[in-house]
């Protein structure tokens, strides 16, 4: 089917899709560098960067795997490819593996360790914030599973891209 723009449908729901992995996804990139950045100038800014990845994740990251979800089992279905070919299935079980540690694991501690910063910032009162051991653990967690979450985002998009086994 045409639209009023020279697009089929099709076209359309690859356009969608690929805008949600840059918008909603692409900008999880940036947190990589949020903690540290933070650090550098002060620990006093972590509060700032814990709430800054909850809004990121919950109004960028979630509603972008959505859309790649419902995009992708349209594009699926109406270019005739099988859910069961390897990088169909593999480029799925990534985008519900994202959408765990999205909604399973980065919101919940980055609500988790946005208080338990605050608190060891109050502490401290006006003297220099000495962070937790505890609190580093657990940030340091969340750097590794956002290592991994970048790592599957790039392998679902070389699937994407060079269709092993198509």
């Amino acid at each position: 089917m045409e639209l009023p723009l020279a697009v089929s449908v099709y076209q359309l729901s690859l356009w969608v899709h690929i805008s949600a992995v840059v918008v909603g996804l692409g900008m999880t990139f940036a947190e990589s560098i949020l903690f540290p950045v933070a650090m550098s100038m002060s620990p006093r800014h972590l509060p700032f960067v814990h709430r800054l990845q909850i809004v990121i994740n919950r109004y960028f990251a979630q509603p972008a795997l959505l859309l790649i979800l419902v995009t992708g089992v349209y594009q699926v279905s109406d270019a005739g490819w099988g859910f069961g070919s390897f990088w169909i299935s593999a480029s799925f079980l990534i985008v519900f593996v994202l959408g765990g540690l999205v909604g399973g694991f980065f919101i919940p501690s980055d609500k988790k360790l946005g208080p338990m910063v605050s608190a060891e910032i109050a502490a401290a009162g006006d003297g220099q914030v000495e962070l937790s051991d505890v609190y580093l653990s657990k940030a340091r967690m969340q750097g590794m599973v956002g290592a991994l979450a970048g790592v599957l985002v790039l392998v679902a998009i070389y699937l994407m891209v060079a269709k092993p086994g198509a």
